[in-house]
């Protein structure tokens, strides 16, 4: 199976090893943007093994080289007039330019470079289709928080309404133009399909206007047909149906659809691949897994540790002196440690630790012990182990946020607050029946004040779940849930706020249940506290055994079909065995392995505009092992419960405090921009300062004499990230062996 994160680092490395000037030795150039997408796969010892003799910021004041230079650049108007004048007015840059766009260049700027005094030294002009981030092997992200404010934020007032769908609008296109950087990518040109509520109408920006609704003429029936009731009628219907998933899906198809145009040979399938499938949803999909309490590894330790981004974590390491020091770890596919447990549930996951631990000893001849029975032991006896210092740092790392959890675990009550969770999002109980005491199991929760046991965070979660298994609840029992928990306004707020998410918060006399409810049996093998399925799974294999509803999740083309019998779930499940969580052997969280039929397996890819929580990336893996299947989950950013309830209490507000978003949202008015206006704001470096002349030495006769004509030194360019000269090459090699450049 590809893995994103190799398939991008291979894409990058096959770019710069493409350039190979006469003199062997090249330089880089890059933007901020672009370099933060090239470190995100590829280390700078990895850049410089290529024969890159320096790195230089394209924004910074260079100074002219006799080298080639590759260009790596986002395709703004900035970076090509950035680019052209290296060549103009008689400067000459580098002795030739090789340019490298991370995504597509518009052809007006295509035509601008070609045309310009750069023309005579352009060797090489390509677009990459690589802005993305691959955070994990089967998961990638747009690092786009604020975009969640402007896809759910209500309009601040009627006028305010043109402007908010213009902005979504431009934000939903830069989506599509990712995504398909990530088809790109994996070379796959597939059936897209998207996610239609059923329960309420579009949302947020694409919320209807109220001008868009016809009175109905004297004398008219509400039988009448849209097309009886001329343009009024279809302004109506087409405002009820303008859902955000929709609008993003016919983006993507015509993104596909021009790159196909412009590549006849694309994808590049190997074998006999099924054609892929590409699901468009959104936060909406399912409003319960951002609040649920997750026991597995890696949600778990973003859920209740200081987490930074979902990769840093600041932990004291234990010396083998017996001192302790600050370390700050970065969780990372890099690390085989966090990769073996980050998707099983936490006892196994400690469970494996240990195992993994007792098997290291056993490997070393050197070490004498009979083992570890717990997480002390595996303490102890890791300070006695300085020789083994990188695996002696992962295992006392994960040893430390095994323990950090299991310590909230019990602290804050949460045995007793997740099996409410559980109840009111899978609306069972453990035993497989409706639960009929959930307010008696809640209000002690809610009451609980004790050295604050039960959080006030998870407080919130609990009410936010009551109210959608109820479907809304009457604003008298709303308010007595408020009371009981003692919460803030802003928790409120975020509450309240899921209307902005197509949750009925307010259930009035005679209100019927208007939900789709996925009913969930209880498994034999399934953990009491972890039994809720993503909503995200079920649409999976529910696609794979053909019972996905089509209306809602249609299709933006009718699919050949081929597709309709493509391999069932029934099928995929004969041939390749499910994982569990609570397997003793669970293989859907483990690496793939590369070659077989796993080369060939039909790819299925997700994307979430909004937000995606850690459980549903775990469902990328799993739904992979358990339907025979490579499934790839993106999103515009990660999701974790305190960081959602905190963007949910803004989210009226455009984001104005947010950490995204500090400012809020800004207003937009007048006509639709061209898209090129668009991202060369989004990607906009301001230039530096002019660096200020270097005063001139006062002449001295005694200098004068000493000094001697000779070469000078090559200077080192302002802002360059390394400079490597040829003859020092051995040297640099050392150095970097010893990590001493950073990237």
């Amino acid at each position: 199976m590809a893995s994103l994160i190799t398939t991008v680092r291979n894409r990058l490395l096959d770019a710069i090893r493409s350039v190979n000037p006469p003199g062997r030795w090249k330089i880089l150039v890059v933007d901020e943007h672009a370099q933060k997408l090239l470190g995100s796969t590829l280390k700078q010892y990895d850049i410089l093994e290529e024969n890159v003799t320096l790195i230089e910021s394209i924004n910074s004041h260079r100074t002219p080289q006799q080298f080639e230079a590759l260009y790596l650049l986002m395709p703004t108007t900035q970076n090509v007039e950035r680019i052209i004048a290296d060549f103009s007015n008689g400067r000459q840059q580098y002795l030739a330019a090789h340019v490298f766009f991370m995504e597509g260049l518009s052809e007006n700027l295509v035509d601008r470079l070609v045309s310009s005094p750069v023309e005579p030294y352009l060797k090489a002009l390509k677009e990459l289709y690589l802005n993305f981030w691959p955070i994990e092997s089967q998961a990638f992200s747009l690092h786009t928080p604020s975009m969640f404010y402007s896809l759910f934020s209500p309009p601040r007032s009627p006028t305010a309404l043109r402007g908010a769908r213009l902005r979504a609008e431009e934000d939903l296109r830069f989506m599509a133009r990712c995504i398909l950087n990530v088809c790109v990518s994996l070379e796959e040109y597939p059936l897209v399909r998207y996610y239609l509520p059923l329960h309420h109408k579009p949302l947020g920006p694409f919320a209807p206007p109220p001008e868009s609704r016809a009175p109905p003429s004297e004398g008219s029936g509400r039988w009448r047909t849209t097309l009886a009731r001329g343009d009024a009628g279809r302004a109506e219907a087409e405002a009820d149906n303008a859902y955000l998933t929709k609008v993003l899906a016919h983006m993507v198809q015509e993104e596909l659809d021009e790159y196909k145009k412009a590549t006849p040979d694309f994808p590049k399938t190997e074998g006999s691949r099924p054609r892929g499938v590409l699901f468009i949803t959104d936060r909406t999909v399912d409003t319960f897994a951002p609040f649920l309490h997750e026991f597995t590894y890696q949600a778990m330790c973003n859920d209740l540790l200081p987490i930074d981004n979902g990769t840093k974590y600041r932990y004291k390491f234990q010396t083998a002196l017996g001192e302790y020091e600050d370390k700050v770890a970065v969780l990372s596919d890099a690390d085989s440690v966090w990769v073996d447990v980050r998707h099983l549930h936490m006892r196994e996951a400690i469970d494996k630790l240990m195992a993994d631990f007792n098997a290291f000893m056993q490997e070393n001849a050197g070490f004498k012990g009979d083992g570890v029975a717990s997480l002390n032991d595996m303490k102890d006896m890791l300070a006695g182990l300085p020789q083994y210092q990188e695996m002696r740092e992962k295992f006392s790392l994960h040893l430390n946020m095994a323990q950090e959890c299991m310590s909230i675990f019990e602290k804050q009550k949460l045995p007793a607050a997740a099996s409410v969770e559980q109840n009111c999002a899978t609306g069972t109980t453990a035993e497989g029946k409706a639960p009929k005491h959930l307010v008696e199991e809640m209000v002690p929760l809610l009451d609980s004040n004790e050295i604050r046991q039960v959080l006030n965070a998870s407080k919130v979660r609990i009410i936010a779940l009551y109210i959608q298994f109820r479907e809304g609840v009457p604003d008298e029992d709303r308010r007595r849930l408020f009371q009981h928990a003692r919460i803030s306004r802003a928790d409120q707020d975020a509450i309240n706020s899921l209307v902005h998410f197509g949750v009925r918060v307010t259930r009035m006399p005679g209100d019927k249940d208007v939900r789709k409810r996925l009913k969930q049996k209880p498994g034999a093998e399934e953990y009491d506290l972890s039994r809720y399925k993503p909503a995200v799974q079920t649409m999976l294999e529910d696609h794979a055994g053909n019972r996905l509803d089509p209306t809602m999740y249609p299709y933006v083309r009718e699919p050949p079909g081929a597709i309709s019998s493509s391999t069932s779930l029934r099928t995929a499940s004969a041939s390749t065995p499910a994982g569990s969580l609570r397997s003793a052997k669970p293989n859907w969280h483990r690496a793939p392995q590369r070659g077989g039929a796993s080369e060939v397996r039909q790819r299925l890819i997700v994307f979430v505009a909004g937000g995606m929580t850690y459980s549903e990336m775990r469902t990328a893996y799993q739904v992979s092992s358990s339907l025979g299947k490579d499934v790839f989950i993106g999103s515009t950013h990660t999701l974790y419960p305190d960081g959602f309830l905190d963007d949910l209490k803004v989210v009226e507000l455009g984001g104005v405090g947010s950490r995204a978003l500090p400012n809020g949202l800004r207003e937009l008015g007048g006509d639709p921009r061209p898209y090129q206006s668009y991202y060369d704001q989004k990607y906009y470096i301001k230039d530096p300062p002019a660096p200020a002349p270097a005063p001139s030495p006062a002449p001295s006769s005694r200098a004068n004499k000493l000094l001697r004509p000779g070469p000078s030194p090559m200077p080192s360019p302002a802002g360059s990230a390394m400079s490597l000269g040829p003859g020092s090459v051995e040297q640099q090699k050392e150095k970097k062996k010893k990590g001493l450049f950073r990237f």
